[in-house]
């Protein structure tokens, strides 16, 4: 698969749909409390049902994610949640399905996972196979490093310091920092310094 310039998950959203036609979550570099990216493709009722059950606590499909490595079908999982959990997303009309978890690795220290669902059938081998590989060019996709100039400015920003401010400690003009924080955002791939700044300090860059 040839990567784009601009590796983003939404890229990927209509090849998702299709290997998972009843809906699937995805959740890019999971952090501590969330994900750097999520993508949420299942129906409206069924997210405000899971979330008022507070199903995400206790999901077998979820808790298989953080313990494995790999894919597997969700009729092979046994003994990760409460049964109950499962039986609701049938109830929904969610009969078959599979999961992938990409695990951390030294350079990449966050796992990333889905949840993919079908109503007609169980997922095809070589569907998992692809879901899998979307994932992990996901999970593993590095942008341009930024640079010590970028994350001086970010990590003031992150502080509190406003523009003028941050000029005034390195030493540089206003427009100078205004390129720096546009330019951090620019290479992490996000549309603001704010988003720059708190994907930065997730990485543990600043």
């Amino acid at each position: 698969m040839e990567l784009p310039t601009v590796m983003k998950l939404k890229n990927y959203q209509s090849q998702l749909a299709d290997l998972a036609p009843a809906g699937c979550y995805v959740a890019l570099r999971v952090g501590f409390y969330a994900p750097e990216s999520e993508l949420n493709l299942f129906s409206n009722d069924w997210i405000d049902h899971y979330t008022l059950s507070g199903h995400a606590l206790s999901d077998p499909l979820l808790l298989w994610c953080q313990r494995n490595e790999g894919f597997t079908r969700w009729s092979d999982i046994d003994n990760f949640g409460p049964a109950d959990i499962l039986r609701d997303y049938r109830s929904f009309g969610y009969r078959f399905g599979s999961v992938v978890s990409i695990p951390a690795t030294p350079s990449m220290r966050k796992r990333s996972l889905g949840i993919f669902a079908r109503a007609d059938r169980e997922p095809f081998e070589m569907e998992m196979h692809k879901i899998r590989k979307i994932l992990y060019e996901l999970h593993s996709y590095e942008p341009k490093p930024v640079t010590k100039a970028q994350l001086d400015a970010l990590r003031l920003y992150s502080q509190g310091f406003l523009q003028k401010q941050i000029a005034h400690e390195l030493k540089i003009s206003v427009s100078a920092v205004k390129a720096r924080l546009r330019g951090g955002a620019d290479r992490l791939e996000v549309k603001t310094p704010r988003e720059a700044a708190l994907l930065a300090a997730s990485r543990g860059l600043l």
